[in-house]
């Protein structure tokens, strides 16, 4: 079977077969910044370097035709974290809840808490690689919220290895976007969320003054889709690790190729629909950048986007239904954003 990309999956969102071994470039980079991190650090991102093999090299197989399931690759990633935690004998250390963060000292709860994050960005970017440059865009604004974060704090050294991360990522985006000549595949998106996870826990363990909501506001997008993926699922009684067609740029695609272009107009309207999400996937990050030191203010966005996206998505089938469709056939129904 070719697995440039399979075109009978469920939540396929392209026509014509796709290299999707960009992760291979983004682990190169990673392991390149490892070469040239500065001596205080080299010992422990290169162990960093190897437990994120662990789950580099699952999402690889995927990539290649080997078969793994869902429930498989999570359970790569809470390997990998484990194996990191181990090797650096660090893990999540607060959550920035009165209370909680007490305790998260202890292994017993810590360990898990670290495990869920991780895996659930991890994830979470796998989840929202269905577009052209989408989950690139969510990284590159991540790597680059964290690098301003990090030099506000005065940790240079994780300003220079996001930046070159998000250096490494954009050269790939240029080959992703617009038109697709590359994809991430589950290598590079895997690997993308669970780099970016591990340099914002390593931001909170530097600098003690760090919200971690303004941390997981880097990340806010990929997790957002993530939990409504699993809301979704539980609604509609379905196994919350089975693909759909229903996340939200899936949506966006859909309705302007129904709506807006026409049919016959993937290649444009698989694009486009990156270009439609970008202040929504960036607003996030910016926003960070000004409130990581106000724990309460960065709570207060995370609740505040976290509303402006469920409650968009809410209504989106309901303003869809009134508006005509190009070709004037009847309005659009929830059916048709499931077909392909």
């Amino acid at each position: 079977m070719d697995r440039r990309q399979d075109l009978t999956a469920t939540q396929a969102m392209h026509e014509t077969p796709t290299p999707r071994l960009g992760g291979v470039a983004i682990f190169s980079a990673v392991i390149l910044s490892g070469a040239l991190a500065p001596a205080a650090v080299s010992d422990p991102y290169r162990d960093f370097i190897l437990a994120t093999a662990i789950l580099f090299l699952v999402g690889l197989l995927e990539d290649l035709g080997v078969s793994i399931s869902p429930r498989k690759r999570l359970l790569a990633c809470a390997a990998a974290s484990l194996a990191a935690i181990w090797l650096l004998g660090v893990w999540l250390p607060r959550l920035g809840i009165p209370g909680v963060d007490t305790y998260m000292d202890l292994w017993l709860v810590g360990v898990p808490m670290t495990l869920l994050v991780t895996t659930g960005v991890a994830n979470g970017f796998n989840l929202i690689d269905g577009v052209n440059g989408l989950a690139s865009l969510a990284a590159m604004a991540a790597a680059v919220a964290l690098a301003v974060i990090s030099h506000g704090i005065g940790y240079e050294i994780m300003v220079s290895l996001a930046l070159m991360l998000a250096a490494a990522i954009f050269g790939l985006f240029l080959l992703n976007f617009p038109f697709g000549l590359i994809f991430l595949g589950d290598a590079g998106a895997y690997t993308l969320g669970f780099v970016l996870s591990w340099f914002g826990i390593s931001v909170l363990l530097n600098a003690p003054e760090v919200s971690p909501w303004a941390i997981l506001l880097t990340v806010f997008w990929p997790l957002a889709d993530t939990l409504l993926a699993i809301v979704r699922r539980k609604q509609r009684q379905k196994d919350s690790l089975a693909p759909d067609r229903l996340h939200v740029h899936q949506l966006v695609m859909r309705t302007l190729e129904i709506h807006v272009l026409g049919r016959g107009n993937r290649r444009l309207a698989n694009p486009l629909s990156t270009v439609v999400l970008a202040p929504f996937v960036l607003a996030p990050p910016m926003v960070a950048v000004f409130v990581w030191d106000q724990n309460a203010l960065a709570f207060w966005s995370v609740i505040a986007f976290l509303i402006l996206f469920f409650g968009s998505y809410a209504v989106a089938f309901r303003v869809l239904r009134r508006i005509p469709r190009k070709n004037g056939k009847r309005p659009l129904q929830a059916r048709d954003l499931l077909k392909s």
